[in-house]
């Protein structure tokens, strides 16, 4: 399940990349802040995996969905053109359906 997710996400990121490239970005990359994010989550969820917890891993897995969540909800409500839009929501649509997946997966470990 976690690796079908992080292909995603990896294919989703490609995309992005392109589309910012198309839309005159030389040489997209992430920010700082979404690198300190995607560390954090890291250490979380790293310190959750060697508790063996499977209901404090899901959480954890859950609250990064959550940020991707957030992150596409705020994305939507830009001024972007209608393609990349397109884009945005579909990626969204998977992102939220992941999201719902992992929590019931989670509640399920209480």
């Amino acid at each position: 399940l976690f690796n079908e997710y992080s292909g995603q996400r990896s294919r989703f990121a490609s995309e992005l990349k392109g589309q910012a490239q198309i839309l005159g970005e030389s040489k997209p990359e992430d920010s700082s802040s979404a690198a300190g994010a995607l560390h954090r989550a890291w250490i979380n969820l790293k310190s959750a995996v060697t508790s063996g917890d499977d209901h404090a891993i899901l959480a954890e897995c859950e609250r990064g969905e959550d940020s991707a969540v957030n992150e596409y909800e705020k994305a939507m409500k830009d001024d972007l053109s209608p393609s990349l839009l397109d884009i945005i929501s579909r990626q969204y649509r998977e992102i939220k359906s992941a999201h719902d997946r992992i929590r019931n997966l989670r509640d399920t470990r209480k």
